[in-house]
């Protein structure tokens, strides 16, 4: 019998991730633990740092879970947010195969 496997969610993050969506974003966050997670970042114009906070945050609980947390898509102002405040994602961007 084969283990169990989480399925495979994704999330698809609002182009403006400000003060209001910190809070909507964790608990979309929340939602979804427990499963492998990929993320779509490719629509995002804005990014501030509370959220991209919330972001690590999650990073941070899927690690625990022993869960995959990877960024499939980002947009350039997504990445160069993240770049200014001295986040680096390198390691949650999902690898070409």
């Amino acid at each position: 019998m084969a283990a169990k496997k989480a399925a495979r969610k994704s999330l698809n993050l609002a182009p403006v991730l400000d003060l209001n969506e910190a809070n909507a974003l964790h608990g979309q966050l929340m939602g979804l633990r427990g499963n492998a997670l990929v993320i779509d970042a490719s629509a995002v114009e804005r990014v501030g740092a509370l959220c991209v906070q919330v972001l690590m945050a999650g990073a941070k609980s899927w690690e625990e879970d022993k869960q995959s947390f990877t960024f499939a898509k980002v947009s350039d102002a997504f990445t160069k947010t993240t770049q200014l405040i001295g986040v680096n994602i390198d390691h949650l961007m999902a690898k070409e195969i």
